[in-house]
């Protein structure tokens, strides 16, 4: 890909970079469209028509890169599959706006989803919110403080411990896309203000009470087997299975960070695509069903 490390690149130049790679969407939607949700800018993607469920999906890029743009074949693929709507959301980033403030637009913006349930033609009782990678991190951050009540969360190789301690980051530190140095980067930049630090549950949710994660909605976490965060995701999916609710969590053993959104290039992709949409269509199925 001839990808310049990260950590070898401003933030500016980091998106640049990222934002000039071409992306044009391969999977059709029915219905796309550009809305305002409470002030944040976000895209719905809707497959079919009639009330249904809504997954608030959350981007990744480290807190410092990527955009809704970057995301479109995933929540198009997710809609598709699942049948449900999908809100992507465009977060402030880092380090102009370091935490909480994508967190503080996470929350917002799935505020503003429920109790504008009504014009998105959507059931406010069947929601969820997802993620991958720092934005798996910021879905999980979401369930753990509930604004709304919430039926599942959908974590995709989800940061969980900015401690960065894992055996996983010393196995897979370099050579597969996402390295411990370009972790170090991006943790750096999303905690470059005045508030949070690696211990923070806001930050590393591995670290949340007990009590906290008991009343956490049902999971499906994602890993992949040559990523630095395959630990902490594995951790964080036991975590909240000793905590009694209930997860399917999938590990990808021969695949990269990054793998889930390049549904037109990887066969896993579109396995971990499906399996996802399957875990959210069952969430949102009608109780009894």
């Amino acid at each position: 890909m001839d990808v310049p490390a990260f950590e070898s690149m401003d933030p500016t130049g980091a998106r640049e970079h990222f934002g000039s790679l071409p992306r044009p969407p391969t999977v059709d939607c029915r219905d796309v469209r550009d809305i305002d949700a409470g002030g944040i800018d976000a895209r719905l993607y809707r497959p079919v028509d009639g009330t249904t469920g809504l997954l608030v999906w959350f981007h990744g890029g480290g807190w410092v890169i990527g955009d809704i743009d970057s995301t479109e074949d995933v929540c198009r693929s997710l809609a598709n599959r699942s049948g449900h709507c999908v809100l992507s959301i465009e977060y402030r980033l880092a380090p102009e706006h370091p935490f909480p403030a994508p967190l503080m637009d996470c929350l917002e913006a799935t505020r503003w989803a429920h109790d504008h349930a009504g014009e998105l033609d959507i059931d406010p009782a069947r929601m969820a919110v997802g993620g991958d990678s720092a934005g798996g991190n910021l879905a999980a951050v979401v369930a753990n403080i509930a604004p709304v009540p919430l039926v599942h969360q959908l974590l995709v190789y989800p940061v969980t411990d900015s401690r960065m301690g894992s055996d996983s980051y010393t196995d897979n530190a370099e050579g597969y896309f996402l390295t411990a140095a370009a972790m170090r980067w991006f943790t750096g930049h999303y905690l470059s203000g005045t508030q949070g630090s690696i211990d923070d549950p806001r930050v590393s949710p591995l670290l949340t009470s007990a009590e906290t994660l008991r009343q956490c909605p049902p999971a499906t976490v994602l890993t992949a087997g040559f990523d630095p965060l395959r630990d902490e995701g594995t951790a964080y999916a036991t975590r909240l299975a000793d905590e009694g609710v209930p997860v399917g969590h999938v590990q990808f053993a021969d695949q990269m960070h990054g793998f889930f959104t390049q549904i037109a290039l990887i066969a896993d992709a579109r396995s971990a695509n499906a399996l996802a949409a399957q875990a959210l269509s069952e969430a949102f199925a009608p109780a009894g069903s």
